[in-house]
């Protein structure tokens, strides 16, 4: 009897004890599943805030891509634009057509350097190379240094001639003279200040190209000047100009005279005589 009171508790007893380790057993896992869906959780909640963030990016990117096809498009109609317009003639009479160069009023002073626009300039005049310069007068002379020499060549000496030409004294030959007086003419009546500052730094001078050891310079052959404004020279090769000289230039042009101001290495100061007024001068036998 006694034994079988102990049997039966015993078994009780695992029966107790196998309830309490089965509701252990589900409370575990239950708190692992709980863990689990709250993690599950927030990887939905970033992945759509993900979702949003891109879908914003695709609207900013297609702005933008409206944005630049809109700025191709007035790219287009501007240059479209710009092809239609007609182009600006000065007045061969008027030192004042620049639109570049702007009035008198916007700059200090007659030396002020200013950028220059060279492709306004030597229009329909050639650049004379020794090779036409030997054509149409001669050689000069047979050896040439750096240093000024005088030219021996009779036909040329006959051509030369000392002249007093508004405020500069210079020795060319004589059709280069009179044009030069021409040219002063008109600028004395349309830039008097400028007119009244001209100096130069020479005109005649038998010599090689400063820096070739081959070039003959236009100036061997009393066609080519150099100016100066207020006794200050424009600087050689730094790609600007005094604005003096850009509105001096357009006179010389008119009289077909070239322009240093558009040579490789920038010459401002410098003017010769342009080959179609040679060949001009030499077919009415003036050389």
């Amino acid at each position: 009897m006694q034994a079988n009171l102990v049997a039966a508790t015993i078994v009780a007893i695992g029966l107790v004890i196998g309830a309490v380790a089965f509701a252990l057993v589900g409370a575990v896992l239950q708190v692992e599943d709980g863990g689990a869906l709250m993690r599950l959780n927030r990887a939905t909640v970033e992945v759509r805030e993900l979702r949003r963030t891109l879908e914003a990016q695709d609207v900013e990117i297609e702005a933008a891509k409206r944005q630049i096809e809109e700025l191709r498009k007035a790219l287009a109609e501007a240059r479209e634009a710009a092809n239609r317009a007609p182009a600006v003639v000065n007045s061969p009479t008027s030192l004042r057509g620049f639109d570049q160069i702007g009035e008198h009023s916007e700059t200090k002073d007659m030396t002020e350097q200013m950028i220059l626009a060279d492709e306004r300039f030597n229009k329909n005049i050639s650049q004379p190379r020794n090779r036409i310069m030997r054509e149409v007068l001669g050689n000069p002379r047979q050896t040439y240094g750096v240093n000024c020499q005088s030219v021996t060549n009779p036909g040329l000496r006959a051509l030369l001639e000392t002249r007093q030409v508004g405020p500069i004294r210079v020795t060319m030959i004589r059709p280069a003279l009179d044009s030069l007086e021409r040219i002063m003419k008109r600028l004395e009546e349309q830039e008097p200040d400028i007119h009244a500052a001209i100096g130069t730094a020479g005109a005649l001078c038998a010599r090689l190209i400063r820096g070739s050891s081959t070039g003959i310079s236009n100036h061997s052959w009393g066609t080519a000047i150099d100016l100066k404004l207020k006794g200050r020279l424009d600087g050689f090769g730094d790609g600007s100009t005094q604005f003096g000289l850009l509105l001096i230039a357009e006179l010389f042009n008119e009289e077909g005279w070239y322009w240093g101001a558009t040579y490789s290495r920038e010459d401002s100061m410098h003017f010769e005589v342009g080959v179609e007024t040679l060949r001009k001068w030499a077919a009415e036998g003036l050389l």
